[in-house]
C-alpha cells in the first residue's frame, strides 16, 4: 500500500504544478476564439443553456437524486480507486452514446445534449465523492463538487482561482455560509458554457455531428473524472498527513 500511496503522491504533485502554470499563448488564443464563437450562436441558444445550467446546479445543491451510498470505512483506498476508475469508464461510454444520439441532429437536440451530458457528469462526481468516503448530503461537500466541476471546465484564470480554493479547502469551507444560495452559479454556468462552445460547435453539423458528439463527450467525461480524482486525492493526502480520519 505504501508504494501505491507514493505513486499517488507523485501524480498529485505533477498535477498541482500543471494547475499553477500561467496561461500559455495557446490558452489565451483559445479563450479569444471562444468569445468569438459565442457571437455565432443565436440568443435562444444562450438563454436556453443559461437556464438549463442554473436549474441543474440548483438541483445539485438541493436535490437528492444524485446522492450515492458511501462504501464501508474499512474498504481499502486502492479498492476505492479501482471502483472509481470503473465508474469513470462506464460514464464515458454512457456519455459517448448520448453524444452520438444527439450529435448532428440540429440545434434542438444540440440544446438537449447539454442537460443530458451535464446530468451524467454531475452524477459521476457524486459517485466519486461517495466512493472516496465523503458525505454528499452535507451541502459543503456539494459545493466542493461544484468547484471540482468548475476547475475542469473553465478558463485558465478561473481554473487557477478555483484550484487555490480546493488546495486550501479545509480553511475555505469554514468561511462558507449556511445559506447555499450564495454559490456563484452565474460564473459557474458562464465558464462551463464558454468552455464547451468550441468543442460542441462541430457536433451540430449534420452527418459528422454524431461521431464528433461521441468523441467530445467521451473526452470531456474522461477529463472530469481525472480532475476529480486528483482533487480528492489532494484533499485526502492532506488530511492523512495531518492525522485526520482518512486511512490510506
Amino acid at each position: 500500500m505504501s508504494d501505491y500511496i507514493d505513486y499517488i503522491r507523485k501524480i498529485v504533485d505533477k498535477w498541482k504544478k500543471q494547475m499553477r502554470r500561467n496561461p500559455s499563448f495557446v490558452n489565451k488564443r483559445v479563450a479569444a476564439l471562444q468569445k468569438r464563437i459565442n457571437k455565432i450562436y443565436p440568443k435562444v441558444w444562450h438563454d436556453s443553456i443559461t437556464k438549463i445550467v442554473k436549474e441543474m446546479v440548483r438541483g445539485v445543491l438541493f436535490g437528492a437524486r444524485y446522492i450515492s451510498p458511501r462504501p464501508k470505512e474499512s474498504t481499502p483506498f486502492i479498492e476505492r480507486e479501482m471502483e472509481i476508475l470503473k465508474r469513470i469508464d462506464q460514464y464515458k461510454t454512457t456519455g459517448a452514446i448520448e453524444g452520438a444520439v444527439t450529435g448532428g441532429a440540429g440545434l434542438l437536440l444540440g440544446i438537449a445534449d447539454f442537460p443530458l451530458l451535464l446530468s451524467i457528469k454531475l452524477k459521476l462526481l457524486f459517485d466519486i465523492a461517495g466512493l472516496y468516503g465523503f458525505d454528499v448530503k452535507d451541502h459543503k461537500e456539494r459545493i466542493f463538487i461544484l468547484y471540482v466541476f468548475q476547475l475542469t471546465f473553465s478558463s485558465k484564470e478561473t481554473q487557477q482561482q478555483t484550484f487555490e480554493i480546493l488546495e486550501n479547502w479545509n480553511e475555505f469551507q469554514t468561511t462558507l455560509p449556511d445559506d447555499i444560495h450564495t454559490f456563484d452559479w452565474l460564473q459557474f454556468q458562464q465558464q462551463y458554457r464558454d468552455y464547451l462552445d468550441l468543442a460542441k460547435l462541430a457536433q451540430l453539423i449534420p452527418i459528422i455531428g454524431a461521431p464528433i458528439g461521441a468523441f467530445v463527450n467521451h473526452r470531456l467525461i474522461k477529463k472530469l473524472g481525472n480532475t476529480a480524482m486528483q482533487a480528492y486525492r489532494m484533499r485526502i493526502l492532506d488530511a492523512a498527513d495531518k492525522g485526520n480520519r482518512f486511512v490510506l
